[in-house]
Order: C-alpha cells, then sequence, then structure tokens
C-alpha cells in the first residue's frame, strides 16, 4: 500500500462507493468511503486526501458544492466528479472548479484508473 496518498469516495449509493474504494485499494493506495458531503468534512481526512472520487448529486451538500467550498478554504484536492445525471451545466461548472474529470455512470473501470492516477500525480505537484 501507498501510505500518504489516500483517496476519499463520497457517493451516497453504498453500491458505487464500495466499487471504487476496491478499486482504489486493487492499485495500491488507501481508500476510504463516505456517505455523504457532510461525513466527510467532519472526517480526519478533509485535510489530507490526496484525492476526492465524488458524486455529483447527493442528498445535502452535492459533490460540486463541497469542491467549491474546499477550494474557498484553501483544502482542494484533485476532484474526480461522478454521475448518474450527466448534465452540460453540471459538467462545465465542474470544468471551471478544475476538476481531473466528469464521468457519467456507469465509467469504464480502466478510464477511473486513468482518473485516479491523473489526480494523484497532480495532487504529488501540487
Amino acid at each position: 500500500m501507498t501510505i500518504g496518498k489516500i483517496v476519499a469516495v463520497i457517493d451516497d449509493d453504498e453500491n458505487v462507493r464500495v466499487a471504487i474504494v476496491a478499486l482504489v485499494r486493487s492499485l495500491g493506495y488507501e481508500a476510504r468511503g463516505f456517505s455523504s458531503a457532510q461525513n466527510y468534512l467532519e472526517s480526519e481526512l478533509r485535510n489530507s486526501a490526496a484525492c476526492l472520487i465524488t458524486d455529483v448529486q447527493m442528498p445535502g451538500l452535492s459533490g460540486l458544492d463541497l469542491h467549491a467550498r474546499l477550494l474557498a478554504e484553501g483544502n482542494a484536492c484533485p476532484v474526480v466528479f461522478i454521475t448518474a445525471f450527466p448534465e452540460e451545466r453540471a459538467e462545465a461548472r465542474a470544468r471551471a472548479l478544475g476538476a481531473i474529470a466528469f464521468l457519467s455512470k456507469p465509467f469504464d473501470a480502466q478510464t477511473m484508473v486513468q482518473c485516479i492516477e491523473q489526480a494523484l500525480a497532480r495532487s504529488a505537484r501540487g
């Protein structure tokens, strides 16, 4: 396991969250799953995750609003957004916030792997 490279996976869909956490771990990185943006904000990972993979639409705080809040606080890390409801406006906002990717569910595992590697490379440079 690669120490110091913790990927936070935030999705209210437990099946999606568990699958992505397993994928990240299969790459040799540590991963932690969160069922909501609020749970992530209340965690010790809030200021130390190397990468976020977050759903766009969730009850409470959306993935986009979470990332905007972290940016405003100076705690943002590279983000991969995932969504079951792709829409141009949300994708445009994600890209404006500096997203690594905006993936529609279901997405190809290899595509997610490439996004994770890109995010962690950006995080290491940052």
